[in-house]
Formats: C-alpha cells, sequence, structure tokens
C-alpha cells in the first residue's frame, strides 16, 4: 500500500442516501483514480411538504496517490 489521500465531497440525490453515496463516488472517479474507501460522514435531507424533497450526504473519499 502507498500513500492514500481524502478529499471530502457533497452529493444529493432525490430518491435516498444510497443514490447520493453512488452518485458522488460515480462522479468523483470520473477524475480520481484509484477510490479505496468512502466514509459517509454525514446525512441530512430537505423537506417539501409533509415528505423528503432532496437526500444530502457529506462523504470523505479516500484513494491512493501513485
Amino acid at each position: 500500500m502507498g500513500v492514500l489521500k481524502v478529499i471530502e465531497v457533497l452529493s444529493n440525490s432525490n430518491k435516498s442516501w444510497e443514490d447520493a453515496t453512488q452518485k458522488a463516488v460515480k462522479h468523483a472517479s470520473k477524475t480520481v483514480k484509484n477510490i479505496r474507501s468512502v466514509y459517509v460522514q454525514d446525512q441530512s435531507a430537505t423537506i417539501s411538504g409533509d415528505s423528503v424533497d432532496e437526500f444530502r450526504v457529506n462523504l470523505k473519499i479516500t484513494f491512493e496517490v501513485n
């Protein structure tokens, strides 16, 4: 194992926290290579009327630096 770096990423989804997490990893992997893990630091949601409007996650993505 080499040197690891951690970045913080915010993401959202209309479906779920899991979908927001998946979107963040998919988007980050376009420019960040060697992703090893993701840590969900925080979850929140916005409400519209009487239902959840948007799911939000604050993630820490760990990747290996070449």
